[in-house]
C-alpha cells in the first residue's frame, strides 16, 4: 500500500513538471483571442468575455494585439463589471503591454483615468513607463537605430540596398543567436533619435535576401513563443511569393493580374489559422473597427 502511494504521488510530481516544462505555443492563444472577439461581436455577453480572456491570461502571459488589444480589453471589462483582474499587478502587465506605443498612448485620457481609479496618477504611470523603458536592452536599441536607418538609406533605391539587407539580415541572425527575437518587449518601438523600429518592416526585406529560407523557419518558432507577430511572419513570406511571382500564401501582396476564387480564399485561410493571423474576412472586419476606433 505504501509503495502504491509513493509511486501515485511520483506520477503526479512528473505530470507537475512535464506541464510546466511545456512551451506554450501562442498560435492556440491567438486563435482563442479572436474566438473571444468574434463571440463579443455577436453575443454581446461582456461576462463571458471577462470570463473567458480571464481564463486566457492565466494560461498565457498576454501578447496584446494592437488593434484588438485583448488584454486592454479585459482590463477594461473587468473594471466596468467590477470583477477580479489582478488591480495593480494587472495594470502593471498593461503598461507593459501599451509601453512600446506610449508616444500615442499618452494620448488617450481614458486609459489615465482607468490608473486613476486604483489611486495611480499620471505621474506614476508615466514613471513606471520610465521604468519599462530602462529594462530595455542598450545593445540592441543602439544596433537596430543603425539598422532601421541603414534600412531607408537612399529610399531603397540603388545598389547600397542588397549590401544594407545583406548587413540587417547578418545582424538579425547574430541577435537571435545572442538574444533571441528583438520584440517590442527588448526593444521597444523606437530606437535612437525617435528611429521607429517596427520590426515587420526588416523582416520584410528579408525575403530578398539569401537567408530568406533561415528566416522562414527561424521566425515560426519565434510566432509560435509569442515574440514575433503572425502579421510580420506572413507579410515576408507573402513578399517573397511576390518578388518570385508565385501564388500568395497568406493573400497579403498579391500581382495586379492576380483574381482570388473562393478555392484560393479557403486555401488563404487555412494557412493564415496555421500561423494564428485571422481569415480573409474576419481580418478585414478588425481593421475595419481599429480605424473607425482610431478616427
Amino acid at each position: 500500500m505504501k509503495c502504491k502511494k509513493i509511486i501515485f504521488v511520483t506520477l503526479i510530481a512528473i505530470s507537475f513538471l512535464s506541464c510546466k516544462g511545456r512551451k506554450l505555443n501562442y498560435i492556440d492563444y491567438y486563435h482563442k483571442v479572436y474566438t473571444i472577439d468574434s463571440a463579443q461581436r455577436v453575443g454581446k455577453d461582456t461576462l463571458a468575455t471577462i470570463r473567458q480572456y480571464k481564463k486566457l491570461f492565466r494560461k498565457y502571459p498576454p501578447v496584446q494585439n494592437e488593434r484588438l488589444e485583448d488584454y486592454e480589453t479585459y482590463i477594461r471589462y473587468s473594471d466596468q463589471f467590477h470583477k477580479k483582474f489582478g488591480r495593480i499587478k494587472g495594470l502593471d502587465k498593461l503598461i507593459a503591454q501599451s509601453a512600446p506605443n506610449w508616444k500615442y498612448k499618452r494620448e488617450d485620457k481614458e486609459f489615465f483615468k482607468l490608473y486613476k481609479k486604483y489611486e495611480i496618477d499620471s505621474m506614476a504611470v508615466e514613471q513606471k513607463v520610465l521604468q519599462w523603458k530602462r529594462g530595455l536592452n542598450k545593445t540592441l536599441i543602439d544596433s537596430f537605430s543603425i539598422a532601421f536607418e541603414r534600412d531607408q538609406q537612399n529610399n531603397r533605391v540603388g545598389p547600397e540596398v542588397v549590401i544594407n539587407d545583406r548587413k540587417n539580415a547578418e545582424l538579425l541572425i547574430w541577435t537571435f543567436k545572442n538574444y533571441g527575437f528583438p520584440s517590442r518587449q527588448k526593444i521597444g518601438l523606437y530606437g535612437n533619435n525617435e528611429r521607429l523600429m517596427h520590426m515587420g518592416t526588416l523582416l520584410n526585406h528579408m525575403a530578398g535576401t539569401e537567408h530568406y529560407e533561415f528566416f522562414k523557419t527561424k521566425l515560426l518558432e519565434y510566432v509560435k513563443s509569442g515574440e514575433c507577430p503572425p502579421r510580420d511572419y506572413i507579410e515576408m513570406v507573402d513578399k517573397y511569393q511576390y518578388i518570385h511571382h508565385l501564388e500568395p500564401v497568406y493573400g497579403i501582396f498579391s500581382h495586379y493580374d492576380t483574381n482570388f476564387n473562393a478555392a484560393d480564399s479557403a486555401r488563404i485561410d487555412r494557412n493564415r489559422k496555421a500561423v494564428g493571423f485571422p481569415g480573409l474576412k474576419q481580418s478585414s472586419k478588425m481593421v475595419k473597427d481599429f480605424q473607425r476606433k482610431n478616427k
